[in-house]
């Protein structure tokens, strides 16, 4: 699998992506300025978190206008593969790649702690492995991760089955006191009506390695690395 990690000014979280499909999964990773055109043939288009442009406007908001988004929004439109976490997530909801959008955290602070997530379904090649009564301890970091739509669009993500992640407790239960942000439902993460669009506050590509003492988001890696390579 080939994935293509794409950096924008101020993203500080494209070298841990790099590491993590490079070195600990084994993928050709290359990096893609955000100024080109070319993706470089590969299978997985991957936006990393990070401060793109300095969070000016709105989190996300210039760079959904990088030359490369174009690429990228064709790419998905076709059925390629794109993984958006955190900032990344927040350019994908700019791009209308995903439905929604993120808002400024309900306490008004940055959040940076470890949280638990609860996959919501199995039908998404992030979530094809894993167990849906386990609370994976993932980190996170950020100022608006508070994910809002109307009315009319929630209905759509639940009748698709596009929510992927919500916030809970170790336990599993998803509550006000687990919710870090305030996010409408607990949402963590979803996709498109597609299922080739991911998008995510959390950080998995933070939680691989023993050596940081957490490794639960191993196995949304392992999901996707799978169900690819057995697609």
């Amino acid at each position: 699998m080939k994935v293509g990690v794409v950096i924008f000014p101020g993203s500080n979280c494209d070298q841990d992506a790099i590491y993590a499909f490079q070195n600990q999964f084994g993928c050709e990773t290359v990096a893609l300025w955000h100024k080109d055109h070319d993706l470089q043939g590969v299978d997985l288009v991957f936006l990393p978190g990070g401060f793109s442009y300095g969070d000016y406007l709105r989190s996300g908001a210039i760079a959904r206008f990088s030359p490369i988004m174009q690429n990228v929004i064709e790419f998905a439109s076709k059925g390629g593969l794109v993984w958006g976490v955190c900032n990344g997530f927040q350019i994908l909801c700019e791009s209308h790649l995903l439905p929604g959008a993120l808002l400024h955290n309900e306490n008004q602070k940055f959040n940076c702690k470890n949280v638990f997530i609860k996959p919501s379904t199995t039908s998404s090649l992030i979530t094809n492995s894993l167990d849906l009564n386990v609370a994976y301890k993932i980190p996170v970091a950020h100022g608006e991760g508070r994910f809002y739509c109307d009315d009319a669009t929630l209905s759509d993500l639940k009748a698709n089955d596009q929510i992927l992640f919500t916030y809970c407790d170790e336990k599993g239960i998803a509550s006000e006191g687990s919710n870090p942000n305030g996010a409408l439902e607990n949402i963590a993460g979803i996709c498109n009506a597609g299922r080739n669009v991911f998008g995510m506050m959390p950080h998995p590509e933070r939680a691989i390695d023993s050596d940081l003492y957490n490794t639960d988001g191993r196995a949304m890696f392992e999901s996707i690395l799978k169900e690819f390579q057995t697609a």
